[in-house]
């Protein structure tokens, strides 16, 4: 595989990486006053460390290095960044790892944020599934596809936080606003595959577009259908085990009441270890 340097990508990726694995140390710390914190999943952090080697992949592996010549690469590179890198952070939970790192105040103005109007707005699940099939449609079926420079890396910020902002509410389980159950999990993912099949199949049914040929423009539209299509199944194939797991995890919980209430008060007491709130999480 060929590699380029890129500095600045190389620095944010450091700087996130480190960043995480601080809060990680932090949440592992014994809390104020005595108390033991949950430990953090080691699962959660591979996810979110192998999200960001998937952005170094993308932009400095051989789909950055080839992205302005073979079109082929420029889609792997596209769906490696709309695709595979955000569900990765987002299984991470940077979020909840912030709520248990940090104490009060900052953990009241944390929460405060999360509830408030503009983050509600953000995470909104139908606004996430229109920037996402913009984002998709915009830089693929217009002149952005030729995108260079500045442009084109304007373009991958825009992927990573257009991804972002769509599997948040179908994978994540960040304590924001909206929280939906499965169905409507399984319909958000019915719903941004137009802009995919939309997009590959124009590719498909084009020919020579710019510096690339018909055959690079045609493999590039095949990439982009079966590539969404395998992430969309495999996602699913994830949320349905979810739903298993969650399942008998609340059987069990349901046979135990006791120890139910005892983790979820220890949860509590984890993420608010100053005490604002004794037995209920207030909202």
């Amino acid at each position: 595989m060929a590699w380029q340097f890129a500095p600045l990508v190389i620095a944010l990726l450091a700087v996130l990486g480190g960043c995480y694995l601080a809060a990680v140390w932090r949440a592992g710390c014994r809390a104020p006053g005595g108390r033991r914190p949950r430990p953090w999943p080691a699962s959660r952090t591979v996810a979110f460390l192998g999200g960001l080697a998937v952005v170094a992949v993308a932009t400095e592996g051989s789909p950055g290095v080839y992205d302005d010549t073979l079109l082929t690469a420029h889609m792997v590179q596209h769906l490696l960044l709309i695709m595979v890198a955000p569900p990765l952070l987002v299984a991470g939970r940077p979020v909840t790892l912030l709520l248990h790192a940090v104490r009060n105040p900052w953990h009241t103005r944390l929460k405060r944020v999360l509830r408030s109007r503009v983050v509600a707005a953000l995470t909104w699940p139908p606004a996430g599934v229109a920037l996402y099939s913009a984002v998709v449609l915009c830089t693929h079926l217009t002149g952005l596809l030729e995108a260079r420079g500045a442009l084109h890396d304007a373009e991958h910020a825009a992927y990573l936080l257009a991804g972002y902002l769509y599997f948040l509410p179908v994978i994540g389980s960040e304590p924001l606003r909206w929280r939906l159950p499965p169905l409507g999990r399984y319909l958000l993912l019915l719903a941004a595959m137009p802009a995919d099949m939309v997009t590959g199949a124009a590719l498909m049914l084009h020919g020579p577009l710019g510096q690339y040929g018909a055959g690079d423009v045609r493999a590039a539209g095949l990439i982009m259908v079966a590539g969404s299509e395998l992430v969309m199944a495999a996602v699913a194939v994830a949320l349905a085990v979810a739903v298993v797991r969650d399942r008998g995890g609340a059987e069990r919980r349901g046979a135990d009441p006791a120890t139910a209430l005892s983790a979820y008060n220890a949860y509590l007491a984890s993420l608010d270890p100053a005490g604002t709130f004794t037995g209920t999480d207030r909202r």
